[in-house]
C-alpha cells in the first residue's frame, strides 16, 4: 500500500504517497458528518474557497505546523463513535444474546475505528487489516498509543491484502528504536532491511517488525466492517465475492454481522465538487465525470490550510461504484443468509457544489428500507448476517 502506479490486481484501499501523488487509494465518506469536537469543527459562512481559510494567526500557525494528511482525513471524514453505535445496534438486532466484543476492521488505514472500539470496552479486541505501511505506522504513533491500559495486547494490526488475509503479517512497533528502517521477516524467519522513502507529510518515525501468524488463530469476529466506501476499490465482481467470502468465514459460528457502507444517487454519477469548512482547514471532495459503461469514477480529496498551503490530491483513487442490487447478489453468493439495507437521504448537492458549504443535519438518521426511490444523494449501511 502507498505505492505509486496502483495495479488493479491489488485493489485494496491505499493511503500512502505524498500530496502530489494521484494514484493513492483512500476510501472516503464524503457525505458523512463527523461528530463535532471543541478544537475542531466551526462552521463559517464566508464565501470563497482558497483565500478565506485560516486567515487568523491561529489558523496560519496551524497550517505552518504541516499537519499530517492522515490527521486531516480523520478530522474531516471519519466518525468512529457513530459507526460503532450503529454496529452495536445492528448486532443486537440481528444476532442478539450477547454483546459484540471482537471486531475486524478491513481497509483499516490508520485504524481509528478499531482504536475507538478498544477504548469503548476493556473486554473488546480488534483486528485491523490494510496494505499501507505508512498508514499503519501512523496508527501506532498517533492512535493506538492513546488507547491506554492493555490496548496494545487486545489489538492485532495486520499488513496484508483483504483478498489474501492468510498472507497478512502482524505488525508490531518497537518504541525503543525509532529509526527509518523496516525489518521484514519472511515466513522462514529470514529478514532484510528496507529503507522507507522520505515523505513531506508523514514521515515514517518508527520501526516495524513483521511476524508471520495464522490468521485462523485469531478469535472469531462478532463484527467485520468495511467502511469509507472501501469495497468500491474492488473493481471486479469475482474479487468482491471473494472478499465477502473471507468476511463470512471470519465471523463467529455463534452468529455475526458484516457491515459495509455505500453511497449513491444522481449526484454520484456526474462531475461534482463539494467542500466542508472546519476551524483551521477546508476539506474538498472532487469527483470526476462518471463512466456509465464500467461504472467507474475518480475521486480526489484536497485540504486547504489557508493562503499559504493547499494539499491537493492528498488522496486520489479510482472506484467502481457498485449498485445496491449488485452488492446484495454478491453477498448472497458469498453465503450470507439475510441482508438488510439502512439508508439515509443526503442534502441535494446541486445547491452545494462550489460556493456553498455542504453540511448534513445530524438529526437525519439511517432507516431500514425494503425499497427506496432514487434521490440526488444517499448513504447506506448494508448489514449482512451470518450463522444465525
Amino acid at each position: 500500500m502507498g505505492k505509486r502506479g496502483k495495479k488493479h490486481r491489488e485493489p485494496q484501499g491505499r493511503r500512502g504517497g505524498d500530496a502530489s501523488d494521484d494514484d493513492d487509494i483512500l476510501p472516503s465518506s464524503a457525505y458523512d458528518v463527523p461528530p463535532p469536537t471543541n478544537d475542531r469543527e466551526h462552521q463559517q459562512s464566508e464565501s470563497g474557497e482558497e483565500e478565506d481559510e485560516g486567515n487568523d494567526d491561529g489558523g496560519r500557525a496551524w497550517a505552518a505546523a504541516a499537519p499530517s494528511k492522515f490527521h486531516l482525513y480523520q478530522l474531516s471524514v471519519q466518525s468512529p463513535k457513530g459507526d460503532i453505535s450503529y454496529m452495536q445496534k445492528f448486532f443486537l438486532m440481528y444476532v442478539g444474546g450477547r454483546s459484540p466484543l471482537h471486531l475486524q476492521e478491513d481497509f483499516c488505514g490508520t485504524a481509528l475505528l478499531s482504536c475507538e472500539w478498544l477504548r469503548s470496552d476493556p473486554r473488546r479486541t480488534a483486528i485491523g487489516v490494510d496494505l499501507d505501511l505508512e498508514a499503519l505506522n501512523w496508527c501506532l504513533e498517533n492512535n493506538l498509543n492513546k488507547v491506554g491500559g492493555d490496548g496494545c495486547s487486545r489489538f492485532s494490526l495486520l499488513h496484508g491484502n483483504v483478498l489474501r488475509p492468510q498472507e497478512a503479517c502482524l505488525v508490531k512497533h518497537q518504541v525503543e528504536d525509532l529509526v527509518k528502517d523496516v525489518a521484514l521477516c519472511d515466513k522462514n524467519g529470514a529478514s532484510e532491511a528496507v529503507t522507507t522513502n522520505e515523505r513531506d507529510d508523514s514521515e515514517v518515525q518508527g520501526c516495524f517488525t513483521y511476524a508471520s501468524m495464522k490468521f485462523d488463530a485469531l478469535p472469531n469476529r462478532d463484527i467485520v466492517c468495511a467502511f469509507n466506501y472501501s469495497c468500491c476499490c474492488l473493481q471486479k465482481r469475482k474479487d468482491l465475492v471473494l472478499y465477502f467470502k473471507h468476511a463470512f468465514n471470519a465471523l463467529s459460528k455463534k452468529g455475526g454481522i458484516f457491515v459495509m457502507d455505500l453511497y449513491g444517487g444522481v449526484s454520484s454519477e456526474c462531475k461534482l465538487r463539494l467542500r466542508r469548512r472546519f476551524s483551521n482547514f477546508t476539506y474538498v471532495w472532487e469527483q470526476a465525470e462518471f463512466d456509465i459503461i464500467n461504472r467507474r469514477t475518480k475521486i480526489s480529496l484536497h485540504f486547504h490550510l489557508g493562503k499559504r498551503r493547499i494539499i491537493r490530491h492528498a488522496f486520489s483513487y479510482d472506484w467502481r461504484l457498485w449498485s445496491l442490487p449488485e452488492i446484495k447478489d454478491c453477498l448472497e453468493e458469498a453465503g450470507f443468509g439475510s441482508i438488510h439495507v439502512w439508508i439515509r437521504k443526503m442534502p441535494d448537492t446541486t445547491d452545494n457544489q462550489n460556493s456553498e458549504e455542504f453540511t448534513v443535519s445530524r438529526d437525519v438518521k439511517y432507516e431500514k428500507v425494503a425499497s427506496f426511490q432514487q434521490q440526488d444523494a444517499w448513504n447506506a449501511y448494508i448489514v449482512s448476517v451470518a450463522n444465525v
